[in-house]
């Protein structure tokens, strides 16, 4: 058969076969009284074989040493071939996502296209001071990519370079909001709401400071999503936002934040804000008086729970302060007593 018809009929072009031919890949077995290459059916054959492993992405090379090599042993060079085709699709992967949040910032000009691939190489630096400043400064010019800056968020270690991205957050999405642009596909409370899925409790942590700096229902429905997660940390946490917003159900927790002493300072302030009428007061006070009446309660966790009446209103918490002052715990009922001090001249 002439290389015109294999041509045909493989589908492999002719330059391409005089192309197998250059490196030894494919010989014609003969050739024509004119000196036309003629290729027998075994040559047919082997084309097809090439061809099929040049579709799992096999070099002529490798092909020319598959088919030669009695010896060879595939198993490697398949291992091989998958390893690179993950690391290919992984690239790909990348290069798409960069694609969508320089299109989700929806530059206007060749430089805005600059400006926001330097603030996602900036997001992704080994310097924790370029991160900073990268969160502190994004949004300038041109929007900052809210999934970017999720993502960074969500994997932040360092605090200082963590509360910049938590306000860079809240910033994009104010931004977004008033202008009515749509900045990313997705709210940046529906993003973080994904890192509370994570089976990494530092990173749902994460998830829960950064909601906890975004206003509106959204993240406030995200943040109740938080409150049930089994870490005590992410849980603390969530309800240290959600009472910030006022949200009564969470004193039982703070109460329990109190006596264990994680967050103790914090948590206190939330009860003293949440203490702004005289049911929500009185119960406040309650908690704190029935945790201080328990006997397991030791003796640090008495006087925390003593300061925390500081700031609650309300004859409860009065009534308990004077009895605090009477405590056989000297370092109580000295604090009980400064606080009934204050009190009276407020």
């Amino acid at each position: 058969m002439l290389i015109g018809e294999v041509a045909r009929r493989s589908g492999v072009s002719a330059r391409m076969l005089r192309h197998y031919e250059s490196l030894g890949l494919v010989r014609p077995t003969g050739r024509t009284s004119s000196g036309y290459r003629e290729y027998a059916a075994a040559d047919i054959r082997r084309i097809f074989h090439v061809e099929s492993l040049r579709s799992l992405g096999m070099s002529l090379r490798e092909i020319g040493r598959a088919l030669d090599d009695p010896g060879f042993a595939p198993s490697a060079l398949v291992e091989d071939l998958i390893r690179q085709t993950r690391e290919r699709i992984a690239a790909e992967r990348e290069l798409l996502t960069r694609l969508r949040r320089i299109d989700a910032a929806e530059p206007a000009a060749w430089d805005d296209v600059l400006q926001v691939v330097a603030l996602l190489q900036a997001l992704g630096s080994q310097s924790t001071a370029a991160r900073q400043r990268a969160a502190l400064s994004s949004g300038d010019e041109v929007p900052a990519p809210v999934e970017a800056l999720v993502e960074a968020a969500l994997g932040e270690a360092d605090p200082n370079v963590a509360g910049a991205l938590r306000w860079a957050l809240a910033r994009a999405g104010d931004s977004s909001s008033e202008s009515g642009g749509s900045n990313s596909g997705a709210s940046a409370a529906a993003l973080l709401a994904e890192g509370l899925a994570s089976p990494r409790p530092e990173v749902r942590e994460r998830a829960v400071r950064s909601l906890a700096e975004l206003p509106g229902d959204e993240a406030t429905a995200r943040l109740r999503d938080a409150f049930g997660d089994a870490d005590d940390v992410v849980r603390g946490q969530a309800a240290l936002a959600l009472g910030a917003r006022g949200a009564a159900e969470v004193v039982p927790t703070l109460v329990d934040m109190v006596v264990a002493g994680r967050n103790d300072t914090d948590a206190a302030d939330v009860l003293s804000a949440l203490a702004h009428d005289t049911a929500t007061a009185e119960r406040i006070a309650t908690g704190l008086v029935d945790r201080l009446a328990h006997a397991s309660t030791a003796a640090p966790a008495r006087g925390r729970l003593t300061q925390a009446l500081a700031d609650i209103p309300g004859a409860t918490a009065t009534r308990a302060l004077t009895e605090l002052s009477q405590d056989a715990d000297r370092a109580v009922a000295l604090t009980a007593t400064y606080l009934l001090q204050l009190r009276a001249t407020a």
